[in-house]
């Protein structure tokens, strides 16, 4: 509202400055003190109309209520500035302007055309403010709809998973099965607080990982191996639930559980160059094996990208890349700070 303020005053000097130009600069302080008493007058009155009469999300009232209320402040803030004008020069510009009607008549359409300049001026650009923040609005109401909708998508993927897993596990080796079903238990019990909220801890992501990989485990045995290494100063970071888990699923999955000899997965979170890096290394077949193994390989894949690029934009980085020596990394990049709600 100050910066309003300042503006129709800047605006004021405009008009008065064209007035003196015009009629001369006798008596140029009189004339300066009319025009600004005058036309701060108007705009206060439709300020605080504008205040009193506008609907909730809207930063202009209706134009039923819009003109009335600008015909009345005109009125109101002409007699109102009129009379500090005539304080201060002592005199009535009333008596002036009645002695000569055509100088009365010009006040009026000059008092009545900068009015309405200025209250459309302050009128579009509220209205192009507001339909920006209703922009605003809606599209993050869409990106939390969207985000909801891969997460859910996520969830019962991993879950399918697992199952089948347990499945196969059922047949082969009961006892292992039971302990496996103990494990999915307490996996999903943790998780589904997890998967409701927006964010959750960097520690808690890890955990999570953790339960995930003891799961695994129990059907794997000694064929697969782990390492999870989180820095004390980076455990309470928020970062999105689920986050690592597709990128942790595939490599066992796709990389290490068709190996035969198994092999080893490394999750590690740093600090690097002012951003947070998240990794996912393992030892299995490759990117080649995994992206043969079909479409299933992609969905993870496809549900970082989309999750990073609706909460991130362009200030995350997802990229997955074979090594050298076998096995395949996966690296996240992450500002430090979180993402806008």
């Amino acid at each position: 509202m100050l910066r309003h303020g300042l503006q129709v005053a800047l605006f004021n000097t405009l008009l008065w400055g064209l007035s003196l130009m015009a009629n001369g600069t006798e008596h140029w302080d009189v004339e300066l003190v009319y025009n600004q008493a005058i036309g701060l007058s108007i705009w206060s009155i439709i300020e605080a109309g504008r205040i009193l009469l506008c609907e909730p999300g809207h930063a202009w009232p209706s134009w039923s209520r819009a003109l009335p209320l600008i015909a009345g402040a005109i009125v109101v803030g002409w007699i109102v500035g009129s009379q500090v004008g005539n304080l201060y020069c002592g005199c009535s510009n009333w008596t002036f302007l009645s002695q000569s009607p055509r100088r009365l008549r010009s006040a009026i359409a000059f008092t009545i055309g900068a009015s309405t300049v200025a209250t459309y001026y302050f009128y579009s650009r509220g209205k192009a403010l507001a339909d920006r923040e209703k922009l605003a609005a809606a599209e993050r109401d869409a990106t939390l709809a969207r985000l909801s909708l891969l997460q859910s998508q996520l969830e019962p993927h991993m879950l399918f998973n697992t199952l089948a897993n347990l499945r196969v596990l059922i047949a082969m080796d009961p006892a292992r099965a039971q302990a496996m079903l103990d494990r999915l238990i307490a996996f999903l019990r943790a998780t589904l607080t997890a998967s409701r909220s927006a964010s959750h801890s960097l520690a808690a992501e890890f955990e999570r990982l953790d339960d995930y990989l003891e799961l695994m485990s129990v059907r794997m045995g000694s064929r697969l191996s782990t390492q999870l290494t989180l820095p004390d100063e980076l455990r309470d970071l928020p970062v999105p639930p689920l986050l690592l888990q597709p990128l942790v699923e595939n490599a066992v999955k796709h990389g290490l559980e068709p190996k035969v000899e198994g092999g080893h997965i490394d999750v590690t979170a740093e600090r690097h160059d002012g951003l947070l890096a998240l990794s996912v290394r393992d030892s299995g077949l490759g990117l080649g094996a995994a992206e043969s193994n079909g479409p299933g390989t992609q969905f993870g894949l496809r549900q970082v990208r989309e999750r990073l690029h609706a909460l991130y934009g362009e200030r995350a980085r997802f990229s997955i890349d074979a090594l050298p020596d076998g096995g395949t990394l996966a690296r996240i990049t992450l500002p430090l700070d979180p993402p806008a709600p």
